[in-house]
């Protein structure tokens, strides 16, 4: 399978969303890397390790006939020569906007000779109040 060479985190980023809204199953593999240690958490789920396993569960979640879009608001990156860490609370709109649900995602990319690939998406359920402009930096024991 050819994939899409991306040159940059954010341009694998911005595909994983683009691909998620799209319920584009195709899309969305092509971000992954292939490797044993991959892995991804949805919102209340298990650890999903492995290209095939993860798969399977985006064609699930794709089967929903929920349409759904993405706003991101208070988004870090932290980047260095081999590695991206994105830190993001999604807005998620749900149905035209109706409803809105947000979660907070860490998505983790390593630079391959094909470019930027994800090895890690790990979504929690964010906060009920409504978002700030900017991140509250405060320590949390859990």
């Amino acid at each position: 399978m050819s994939k899409t060479k991306f040159p940059t985190p954010t341009a694998a980023e911005e595909a994983f969303y683009r691909a998620f809204e799209s319920s584009d199953i195709e899309g969305m593999m092509a971000i992954w890397l292939d490797a044993d240690y991959i892995e991804c958490i949805h919102p209340m789920g298990h650890r999903i390790m492995g290209l095939a396993d993860i798969r399977d569960s985006w064609q699930g979640i794709f089967r929903s006939p929920t349409t759904i879009k993405f706003e991101m608001a208070d988004k870090r990156m932290i980047e260095h020569s081999s590695l991206a860490i994105h830190l993001v609370n999604e807005i998620m709109m749900l149905d035209e906007g109706k409803k809105q649900i947000h979660v907070l995602a860490t998505n983790i990319y390593e630079k391959t000779a094909e470019g930027w690939r994800m090895i890690l998406h790990h979504a929690s359920p964010g906060p009920t109040s409504k978002l700030k402009g900017t991140a509250r930096h405060k320590a949390t024991v859990h």
